[in-house]
């Protein structure tokens, strides 16, 4: 990415990551999460996922949701499990519940969803976000998560 310094990526603000997104081709993401620090960038960004959180809009949802990104340069995928339980966000260190949701889209398909670029309903329809289980807590996620606006 342009302006992107993956290594810089745990002190930037959500909103200023958007803006480098929304700034960068589609071929740079796809080689930046398709090298070594793509563990980096997606790590931060799970652990970043509980304090962006917005538990008033919660209510009473319970569930594990599993997020499958994949593109991984062995060809594998990566999975994270957030569990949502009594009004707080947390991630799992392992994935190993039963999910409620799991959503399973390409690296640049999710940094566009979680920059608030992507728009989830058009990635669903044109089959770049594949979301099995709960259709109703997947039209929530974007309530759910204070997702920035570049």
């Amino acid at each position: 990415m342009t302006d992107f310094d993956p290594d810089t990526f745990a002190t930037m603000e959500p909103r200023e990551f958007s803006k480098i997104v929304k700034s960068t081709p589609d071929s740079k993401i796809a080689e930046v999460m398709g090298g070594p620090q793509r563990t980096l960038i997606l790590d931060e960004v799970f652990s970043r996922m509980p304090k962006q959180f917005r538990p008033e809009r919660a209510g009473d949802t319970n569930a594990v949701i599993h997020w499958t990104v994949t593109g991984r340069p062995d060809g594998g995928a990566d999975t994270y499990e957030i569990v949502i339980d009594k009004g707080a966000c947390t991630l799992s260190p392992t994935v190993d519940r039963t999910p409620k949701l799991a959503l399973t889209m390409g690296p640049v398909e999710f940094i566009k969803l979680i920059s608030g670029l992507g728009n989830p309903v058009m990635m669903f329809m044109t089959g770049k976000l594949k979301a099995d289980g709960s259709m109703g807590l997947a039209s929530q996620i974007q309530t759910l998560f204070d997702i920035p606006k570049a």
